[in-house]
């Protein structure tokens, strides 16, 4: 019996030190694990300052980064709009539309120092400026991580730590919780997966970000108190956002600019792109040879790439150990940089007969082209043709929500302004063949081309010259009206660039601030208006052309 009891006791005694043992290794695990050994450490620390005493010269780019907000040039309208829209009591979520290195960061950035010293504005003095790049954003879907949103880290996931042996899920607050009470930008918005870009659009309802995890059990009393808070009341989220994009307004969802107020940045013309080609020579402490500015400005559309520009031109004057930049070194490196000159047209030099400058928007610029039209009667025996040329017929834009394929419309656009002209005069089109040409090859929508469409056209069957610093632009419909477009802010910069004196535009497209411009703006509802404001005086002063009063449309 002795020896009995005296195997159950040893046994009872081995099971307690191999108790003991585990809890001792699980209590070790959740409080951390062997620390490293100093001489590691130190070997480790020391690596990490040699790298960061290596560095590079400042580059161009970040040296004539704008540290005010009038260093940013030629965004004016813009910036005025931008702050309107985040120095007051209630700021608003903004959508930045623009090309790409024209101030959009730069601006958000100054524009929100400017809130935190207005006492009316909600911004504290520490308020958060959180930058990300959608098109680098990455997530996992199965939620593991999302630096936009957030995540939870659940026991099963390698890493979990001292939590993770515990079994207990572990929140990870995400961009949108590190701006709380700031501003959250996200550069290039347009190209968020759609996955994320719902997530956002529910924060921004919410204010704040709920988590789920099936690991989280409120009754589990191993739980710190302040994880069972973020899984029953959300982590906050409570900021600005602004999202820039250099998409077009129909590329982002709707749901989201319904939320946001929306502010466009305009490209740069030629003086600002001098401008800033002579601060980038300044901030590298160069002279330039006459003649550099200007070549620069017709290869440069944005900011960024003029100072490229500059920092490669002044690299091969440097390699001459020289601190004069010539134009021969620009040239230089812009032909290694195989740039093609921006299309910028001119008025032509005197009035024709079938030849309209016409206005369009190509991405986030005005742009005007000549349009050509000839009209020749068709022998009796032969069938008449219309030809339309120089137009991009389709246009397939891409993203990641999928693609858009958009068929031009200048077809339709010729056949309304070929009906008006049958329904005003004793004209049969079907009696002649028409060819009409937009040089150029740009991709053309064409219902804002109409009006000019119809001008070119009146004009070749009418023999009558139109006014070669005149443009047009507006939409008409086969009942003669003259309908609204978009984008009338950037053709009126394209028609000054281009040399014209006056643009005819839609009635419902006028505005009180047009008229501040230097350009002679004619509004217009219909095409008798149309025809009196190009022709007016060819039509009333020489009898020759034998227009009656049937040459306008009856709009009574």
């Amino acid at each position: 019996m002795e020896i009995i009891s005296f195997i159950l006791i040893i046994s009872q005694l081995f099971f307690t030190v191999i108790a003991a043992m585990y809890f001792y290794l699980t209590l070790k695990s959740q409080y951390g694990s062997k620390p490293a050994k100093k001489p590691e450490y130190k070997k480790e620390a020391q690596r990490l300052y040699k790298m960061r005493c290596v560095r590079l010269t400042e580059p161009l780019s970040e040296k004539t980064r704008p540290e005010e907000i009038n260093q940013i040039i030629g965004q004016d309208k813009g910036i005025k709009a931008l702050r309107a829209a985040l120095c007051g009591e209630n700021p608003q979520h903004i959508l930045i539309y623009g090309p790409p290195g024209v101030g959009k960061t730069a601006a958000a950035r100054l524009i929100l120092e400017e809130a935190k010293n207005n006492k009316k504005s909600p911004f504290k003095s520490n308020a958060k400026f959180v930058e990300l790049d959608a098109t680098t954003l990455q997530f996992d879907e199965r939620s593991i991580a999302d630096p936009l949103i957030g995540s939870v880290h659940d026991p099963i996931y390698q890493g979990a730590g001292s939590f993770g042996s515990a079994g207990i899920p572990q929140p990870k607050e995400g961009a949108v919780t590190k701006a709380h009470g700031g501003v959250l930008f996200i550069d290039e918005i347009g190209e968020l997966h759609p996955i994320q870009m719902n997530k956002l659009l529910k924060v921004l309802e919410d204010r704040k970000v709920f988590f789920t995890s099936s690991y989280y059990n409120s009754d589990d009393k191993n739980i710190p108190g302040y994880i069972k808070d973020i899984f029953e009341c959300g982590l906050p989220a409570d900021f600005r956002l602004i999202g820039a994009t250099t998409r077009s307004p129909e590329e982002i969802p709707p749901a989201l600019r319904s939320r946001c107020t929306e502010i466009y940045f305009d490209s740069l013309n030629e003086d600002e792109i001098e401008l800033i080609g002579e601060n980038a020579c300044a901030n590298l402490g160069v002279n330039f040879e006459n003649g550099v500015l200007n070549t620069l400005s017709k290869y440069c559309s944005n900011g960024r790439s003029a100072v490229n520009l500059i920092q490669a031109a002044y690299s091969y004057a440097e390699n001459e150990n020289r601190f004069f930049i010539k134009k021969a070194d620009l040239e230089q490196a812009i032909q290694m940089s195989r740039l093609i000159p921006k299309y910028i047209k001119k008025i032509n030099a005197s009035p024709e007969i079938g030849y309209v400058n016409a206005l369009g928007v190509s991405g986030f610029e005005g742009i005007m082209l000549g349009l050509e039209a000839y009209v020749k009667k068709a022998s009796p025996n032969e069938e008449s043709v219309i030809k339309i040329t120089g137009v991009a017929n389709e246009q397939i834009i891409k993203n990641k929500n999928g693609s858009i394929k958009r068929k031009s419309t200048v077809r339709e656009s010729v056949e309304n302004a070929l009906t008006l002209i049958n329904a005003i005069t004793s004209i049969d089109y079907k009696d002649y063949n028409i060819h009409l040409n937009f040089p150029g090859a740009i991709p053309i929508d064409g219902p804002s081309a109409g009006a000019a469409i119809f001008t070119a056209l009146y004009s070749s069957f009418f023999d009558l010259y139109i006014d070669n610093k005149t443009a047009i632009t507006g939409e008409i419909s086969i009942k003669g009206n003259i309908l609204p477009v978009g984008g009338i802010k950037e053709k009126l910069d394209a028609a000054a660039q281009a040399g014209i004196k006056t643009v005819i535009m839609p009635k419902s497209n006028m505005q009180e601030n047009f008229n501040k411009t230097n350009i002679n703006i004619i509004p217009v509802e219909n095409i008798n208006q149309l025809i009196e404001a190009v022709f007016e005086q060819q039509i009333f002063n020489n009898s020759n052309i034998g227009l009656s009063s049937d040459s306008f449309l009856d709009l009574a």
